[in-house]
């Protein structure tokens, strides 16, 4: 896969090391020279750019892009560039980092937005996953589907601890993406047992979320 990244501030070059390290193809693109370091990630390739212009944009062969991530700290250019890579280039994957709350309506599929990235939200989630374990925490929402990225700390007093995955009985349009345990990864798998103390994370519709809390969770967590 092809990922083109506006913004190489620490950001950018995190998100591009991470896609690296996954065998994708990434390029790095900022309009300040002093941001063009290609010693920090030697396997990307650095564009000298700014993304809020079409040639800049042409000269970086966004149309052979399969995602653009518009990771800089300016959320007028992360907006513009999301717009025109998806409007311009037809990438179909845009995902726009939104640096400040208020502007976060902002980011939709009108704006060429597909996935919006905010920090803040995600950092108070993980605020709120620290001391409410059995409570669903949303971190983001994907705008393509209504859908929605999940977590929930399973409960000592669930009536699914020790059970294999595939007799829980999950609700339509609800799917178990990963397991989080003792700081290792877990693909599920329907024989696998889940615990207390899992982090599940799941895709889900909005309108099941209450569900899926129910039903992992009934007991001093009505949802």
């Amino acid at each position: 896969m092809r990922v083109a990244i506006a913004g190489a501030g620490a950001v950018g070059r995190s998100i591009a090391r991470e896609l690296i390290t996954n065998g994708h193809e990434v390029l790095l693109i900022d309009k300040q020279p002093s941001a063009i370091k290609p010693e920090r990630v030697p396997d990307a390739e650095w564009l000298l750019a700014d993304s809020c212009e079409m040639s800049s944009l042409e000269e970086a062969r966004l149309d052979r892009c399969d995602v653009v991530i518009a990771a800089t700290g300016d959320d007028k250019a992360n907006l513009v560039t999301s717009l025109l890579a998806k409007t311009e280039f037809g990438v179909p994957r845009t995902v726009g980092r939104v640096n400040h709350p208020n502007n976060e309506w902002l980011f939709t599929e009108a704006w060429g937005v597909d996935v919006n990235v905010s920090t803040p939200r995600i950092m108070s989630a993980l605020v709120e996953e620290a001391v409410t374990v059995g409570d669903l925490v949303r971190l983001f929402t994907f705008r393509q589907g209504n859908a929605n990225l999940v977590e929930l700390t399973l409960p000592a007093d669930s009536p699914y601890v020790g059970k294999p995955m595939g007799l829980i009985p999950f609700p339509e349009n609800c799917a178990l993406v990963t397991i989080l345990r003792d700081g290792q990864v877990y693909v599920p798998e329907p024989e696998q047992p889940v615990e207390s103390g899992d982090e599940l994370l799941f895709v889900v519709s909005a309108d099941v979320e209450d569900k899926l809390e129910h039903l992992l969770a009934p007991t001093g967590h009505p949802g």
